[in-house]
């Protein structure tokens, strides 16, 4: 999914302008003087130099400030680059497969001159294929001026920005009307003079919905488009599939977890309210990569059609009756969603994943099919968990799915045929106000058997042997304060939570008897570490704890959870003379990798059908074939969801930090020989949290062979290098035959390592050695 304000605002209602329709012909003379005189008015609006603000966060600090982008300023160092590199934007625009779809699409629905209108423009790509397909065609209607209009909206003003530049570098910048708006705020006769035939656009997310096409696709039939305007897509098709899963119901079942491990810890103790819990909605997902730990229940079903050329509805819903095929437990519902582009039904892209062969994925009409044969970031498939721990099912039994959306989301429930249920608790799971809500990732590390121990041993370690300890909790976790106050009843625990506040205190009352302890013991402050004084304490610190790796999950890199460090050291006058700081210390260390799927999408954008991209690498953060001296950026991953990869060299240690002491920089070096021969894209970089003085308890945010729920910090290469270690695999190549030349590979990789403190930025500097 894309950056959302890239068209509009999908949660703004009523729509900010009045609404029109096409102007009375009594008021102009011709189509033509119309088109003047409103590309005469957006001449004079383009003198007021638009700006927009954008938020700018320091991860070490955690403060925020809002940063003004205007219109001749330059982005490549600025804060819109930080934002476009970390969305799909690159990624999407890799997708050749999208791409030539939407060309092909264009081509057979373009016969003439004509108006075409597109909405959430993006880089202009479909306007600039609009365009030239409009050229290539000798028809001329009467009704319009000869040379046809192609209307592009996009609301994000960086992105109008590099609209303009690509615009200009493919020889369209006049040929273009590029406005600047929401497509809720358009207006016939003041943005572009008639209703429009033809509709562009690709505003979809994983879900379909997300990203505002239903109430987009309203406001523009009932205001922009002509009644027999054709659209590029033309319809949709969404479709789910039942599944078992284990690996799925541990992302959202935390209480039926715990249950099972008996642990006595009790983060999601059961309730008719759950105090923590997943949000009901779908989520995004590389199914493909979950397969092995995939059970199919039923065949594909289909769920709703969205028809592009008429007018969507709000809300629909539906009751499916569906026949389980094999017996087992139902917890989720995979969904996908098939897009026609042409009318004809010919021309089709899915995002559905590799097992699904049938007709679900490929319609028996198409002609030209795509998706599927490259892996892209862009559009997943999305899991719907079913609550609890899922239905159980025999085969031949038929279920019902009731499938709901309204403007922005699908939602479903699942129940037996002509079985009563409760369909109200199979909707509201939430406790409102006092529900808090996490992600999938987060449920699965809190139910993680491993990590509730590890961090219950953390909780005894430090308290052993302490007589009414004063603890701080300089962060949002709920876990160490539920840990370090039910271990130790006479311990005084004051728990920052600045995140979470009130709400977090709330979920302390609902578990603290559960947990065996008392409200007494635990003072919750909502405020930052920095406004923390001996007034809020009344003494020193003996345990200063925290849970920084968790925000990982939430699109950070890794190190920038070093937010703990200067914590610390903001509260250093605060700590007693022997305090303990958990965690103790931090290990960056990291792991030469080949991850070709992830290299392809991330790489230099040039010719996309036929349009020069190039001017666009920057600020999306591009890092495969960048010239030189740029670099690209280090950008948070699950490598396990990335497609294709293998280690190819053995895991080195990059840079330490010690948090006993005061924040400092810290720089590092590593020279590894490779333990593999292949093609090295980048480097793979982690986070492993020493817990306790000894080392003996570590949490590592690795990636692994199995899925995982941490990110990691990748640095892909500007080229991929051919890699091998001669002595290491001198007797597997020789008994290949393939012979060896040892100045075409790079025996060892070079890394330094550079941490600014002032900014939390960490610099990797890459180089090789040869054979």
């Amino acid at each position: 999914m894309r950056f959302n304000p890239s068209h509009h605002l999908v949660t703004r209602y009523p729509f900010a302008r009045p609404r029109h329709s096409v102007l009375s012909t009594n008021s102009l003379s011709s189509p033509t003087l119309l088109l003047l005189r409103c590309k005469r008015q957006l001449t004079m609006r383009a003198t007021e130099q638009p700006s927009v603000f954008q938020l700018k966060v320091n991860p070490l600090t955690g403060q925020t400030e809002w940063v003004v982008v205007v219109e001749n300023q330059e982005e490549e160092d600025g804060p819109a680059r930080d934002v476009m590199s970390h969305t799909a934007y690159l990624d999407m625009l890799n997708d050749t497969e999208r791409n030539r779809a939407y060309d092909r699409a264009i081509r057979k629905t373009i016969r003439g001159p004509c108006h075409v209108l597109d909405i959430g423009a993006g880089t202009g790509l479909l306007s600039m294929m609009s365009l030239r397909a409009m050229s290539e065609t000798t028809s001329c209607s009467q009704d319009y001026p000869k040379e046809g209009l192609v209307t592009a909206c996009e609301a994000y003003l960086p992105m109008v920005k590099l609209a303009r530049k690509v615009l200009r570098l493919n020889g369209m910048e006049d040929r273009i009307q590029l406005i600047h708006k929401r497509s809720d705020e358009l207006q016939i006769g003041f943005d572009f003079p008639y209703r429009a035939d033809i509709l562009v656009s690709e505003i979809l997310d994983s879900e379909l919905l997300g990203e505002g096409l239903i109430p987009t696709l309203q406001y523009a039939h009932d205001h922009l488009l002509m009644p027999d305007v054709q659209t590029i897509p033309y319809k949709a098709t969404i479709y789910g599939q039942l599944i078992q899963s284990t690996f799925l119901w541990k992302l959202h079942d935390l209480h039926g977890n715990e249950t099972l491990l008996s642990d006595g810890l009790f983060l999601a103790p059961g309730g008719s309210a759950e105090p923590l819990s997943l949000k009901r909605s779908q989520h995004a997902m590389h199914c493909d990569t979950i397969t092995s730990h995939v059970q199919m229940l039923s065949e594909p079903f289909k769920v709703f059609d969205f028809d592009f050329w008429r007018r969507p509805k709000d809300y629909r819903d539906v009751d499916l009756v569906v026949k389980v095929t094999s017996e087992g437990k139902a917890q989720a519902i995979i969904s996908w969603w098939v897009l026609q582009l042409d009318k004809e039904g010919t021309i089709f892209y899915s995002t559905a994943p590799k097992w699904i062969k049938s007709s679900y994925r490929n319609p028996e009409t198409a002609t030209e099919f795509y998706g599927g044969l490259q892996w892209c970031n862009h559009w997943k498939q999305c899991v719907w968990f079913i609550p609890g721990s899922g239905l159980s099912v025999s085969a031949d039994e038929e279920i019902i799915v009731q499938a709901v959306h309204d403007a922005v989301r699908i939602h479903y429930d699942v129940w037996r045929k002509n079985v009563p249920t409760n369909q109200e608790h199979l909707r509201n799971t939430s406790s409102g106000d006092l529900n808090l809500f996490v992600t999938p990732e987060r449920i699965a590390i809190l139910g993680d058997k491993d990590w509730r121990s590890a961090m219950m041993a953390v909780g005894r370690q430090c308290l052993q042997g302490r007589s009414s300890p004063l603890c701080v909790v300089v962060d949002d976790s709920l876990p160490l304060t539920v840990i370090a106050a039910s271990l130790s009843s006479s311990s005084r625990v004051i728990s920052l939570l600045p995140g979470l506040g009130v709400n977090g205190l709330r979920y302390l009352e609902r578990v603290a008897e559960k947990n065996g302890f008392s409200l007494d013991q635990i003072q919750v402050l909502g405020k930052k570490a920095k406004q923390l004084t001996v007034e809020d304490t009344g003494e020193k610190v003996d345990i200063l704890l925290a849970e920084p790796f968790y925000l990982a999950n939430e699109g950070m890199l890794p190190w920038q959870n070093l937010r703990f460090w200067n914590e610390r050291t903001l509260l250093a006058p605060l700590l007693s003379e022997k305090a303990t700081i958990l965690p103790f210390k931090g290990i960056l260390r990291g792991c030469a990798m080949c991850i070709p799927d992830l290299w392809k999408s991330r790489r230099c954008l040039k010719d996309i059908e036929g349009f020069d991209h190039s001017v666009v690498n920057e600020i999306m953060g591009a890092c495969g074939d960048l010239p030189d001296p740029h670099e690209g950026p280090i950008l948070p991953y699950s490598i396990w969801q990335c497609g294709n990869f293998e280690e190819l060299s053995e895991e080195f240690i990059l840079m330490e930090f010690n948090f006993t002491k005061e924040i400092e920089k810290v720089s590092g070096k590593a020279m590894v020989p490779f333990s593999k021969f292949g093609l090295c894209h980048g480097v793979v970089l982690w986070m492993d949290w020493v817990m306790d003085p000894e080392e003996s308890i570590v949490i590592s945010t690795k990636p692994g062979p199995r899925p995982s729920h941490w990110k990691q910090g990748v640095k892909l290469l500007k080229h991929p290098i051919q890699v091998g270690n001669i002595d290491r695999n001198l007797d597997r190549e020789h008994s290949s035959g393939v012979p060896i030349v040892p100045s075409l590979f790079a025996s060892s990789i070079m890394l330094e390592g550079f941490f600014d403190p002032s900014n939390g930025k960490l610099d990797i500097k890459i180089d090789f050695v040869n054979s």
